[in-house]
């Protein structure tokens, strides 16, 4: 794929002004920082709000592409890339974090109107042109989709880099079970401000139970409007830049918003690797440069001309190689069912073997495993500690694979699986997980956000939040209603559709699609665990063949 040059612009030097005002409309003063041009004029402001600590500087990782300095901010822009340039970049304390006062209280209504009122503020002073855009990684991102929600008029443009939109389905409880990494980073976050250094500028601060609010609000009852994305109100530019790696968090927003969002004016990217090294790196900067310029400063540079979508494409081990697309999904997409054959392994095999074919199987199959994933700790307790990454071992779910795969096969857009299953007791959670399996029987890993070893793709739903909204639903990409759990009878058998996260592979020739179906997280689920509820004393089962049509449906994308 040709990249285009990055763009000509200005050298100029940078102002910084430190713990600037910034008044919202109930008369509280943020603390922001502000880097700008020494030079006269009017600038684009590019902005960031959020509870990272805007005097906290982040020392990068050796070989982020981005050498340090004194002005780097955990997943923010660097301002000494982008003034020279000719951007003002502001930093932001979101209320009640960091220097700014109030209590905080992370994805509220009242932190996105606090954002609405500084996009409107910045537009106003005598350094800026009136455009502001905004980027940043992860909360960085993830806030930009809810002000967008509120339209504020200074708003230009938006580059959400890795950023859930729908705090429920993305973060909170996906498939309707609790993740634990908001939980744990509400935690960690709770005590940088209660006992860091933070605390000696707002000691009191996050007071507002929010956790208890999270985890209160276990189905999607309303409460969390104000931190999701309402597509039909977001018209903004966008730049939408997902991570293929990002199959815990941030994945999904990323993509529902190319397709979803009434912008008219809109681009994908998706990469792979670590969470922060691609937004820092010479192409991810051009990227987001290129589409600024057009944005925020009126440069015809042609990046609208260009086909919207550009996708890193994994060929295993963590090598890509970039390739423009015209949608999403893919128009020349083969949608193929793999059907579950779950007949008597072949001796030799393992008892909670079975294949993944092209037909279904005319007879019905099961396979029966414990719904506790039972580990040498029994089943005592809901706790993960035993089995965090090991839910694929004997024992804890059932495994299928295709037969070598005849030629290299790519499998890139949205996926997902229909499962008939039953359960001894009143529900069962389904950790679906895709593996990419060499001709020697091993694992071919990819990079993952923290830098660990991740499979292909992921996939989650509890039984009992089965229940699916016509109008969003789509083949490839279940949409759950959460709204109610239709618990089951022991014994009972229903079908289930299981959403699971948009992925790319290249499977090459003579490797296997391994897919794992368990009762708790499996391999590569380390950062990204889910808190299993107390109904796992019993046995669940899976049903194939027949007239139990279960099937992987994998998006194939044939040879240009």
């Amino acid at each position: 794929m040709k990249l285009e040059p990055a763009p000509v612009a200005p050298d100029y030097g940078i102002v910084a002004e430190k713990d600037v005002d910034v008044p919202v409309r109930d008369g509280t003063r943020l603390k922001a920082d502000l880097f700008r041009p020494d030079a006269g004029g009017r600038f684009p402001a590019i902005l960031n709000l959020g509870p990272y600590q805007k005097d906290k500087l982040w020392v990068p990782p050796d070989d982020l592409e981005e050498k340090p300095n004194p002005l780097m901010n955990w997943e923010t822009v660097n301002p000494q890339w982008w003034v020279p340039k000719g951007y003002a970049a502001v930093r932001i304390d979101a209320r009640g974090t960091g220097k700014s006062p109030g209590q905080g209280d992370p994805f509220s209504h009242q932190e996105s109107l606090d954002f609405y009122d500084a996009i409107e503020w910045a537009a106003r002073q005598q350094w800026c042109s009136g455009a502001v855009g905004l980027t940043g990684i992860s909360y960085f991102a993830i806030n930009q989709w809810f002000v967008a929600n509120h339209r504020p008029p200074a708003l230009k443009a938006i580059v959400p880099w890795e950023g859930f939109a729908d705090l429920y389905r993305d973060a909170l409880f996906h498939g309707g079970i609790l993740c634990n990494f908001l939980t744990n980073w509400f935690v960690t976050h709770l005590a940088h401000h209660l006992i860091g250094r933070a605390c000696r500028d707002n000691p009191d601060t996050w007071q507002t139970n929010t956790l208890w609010r999270w985890l209160r609000n276990n189905l999607d009852n309303g409460s969390f409007a104000a931190a999701q994305a309402q597509w039909d109100r977001i018209t903004v530019p966008m730049l939408s830049a997902g991570n293929w790696s990002g199959m815990g968090l941030h994945l999904r927003g990323n993509t529902e918003a190319f397709t979803r969002a009434k912008s008219p004016h809109k681009k994908l990217r998706i990469h792979a690797g670590t969470h922060v090294h691609p937004f820092y790196t010479e192409d991810g900067r051009r990227d987001q440069l290129r589409f600024f310029d057009c944005w925020l400063k009126g440069i015809d540079n042609g990046v609208m001309d260009e086909p919207p979508v550009k996708l890193a494409i994994r060929t295993g081990g963590g090598a890509t190689t970039w390739r423009f697309e015209n949608e999403w999904p893919l128009a020349r997409t083969q949608w193929v069912r793999f059907y579950l054959d779950l007949s008597p392994p072949a001796a030799g095999r393992p008892a909670n073997t079975g294949s993944l074919g092209a037909a279904n199987p005319v007879e019905t199959g099961a396979r029966t495993y414990f719904a506790s994933g039972l580990s040498r700790g029994g089943s005592a307790s809901a706790s993960s500690t035993f089995l965090a990454a090991g839910a694929s071992a004997a024992g804890t779910g059932i495994s299928l694979m295709t037969a070598p795969l005849p030629h290299d096969t790519e499998i890139t857009g949205p996926a997902a699986a229909t499962l008939w299953v039953s359960s001894s007791t009143e529900d069962v959670d389904l950790f679906l997980t895709i593996r990419n399996i060499d001709a020697d029987g091993n694992d071919v890993w990819e990079v993952g956000q923290q830098g660990q070893q991740v499979p292909v793709a992921k996939g989650w739903l509890r039984a009992s939040h089965r229940e699916l909204d016509p109008d969003l639903s789509r083949p490839h990409r279940p949409y759950h209603r959460h709204r109610r759990r239709l618990y089951l009878e022991p014994g009972e058998i229903v079908r289930v559709e299981v959403e699971i996260w948009p992925t790319c592979m290249v499977f090459r020739k003579g490797h296997r699609i391994r897919l794992d179906i368990g009762p708790r997280d499996g391999v590569g689920s380390v950062h990204y665990t889910h808190y299993h509820a107390d109904y796992n004393d019993g046995t669940n089962t899976i049903h194939a063949g027949g007239d139990k049509e279960s099937y992987l449906l994998l998006p194939v994308i044939p040879a240009r």
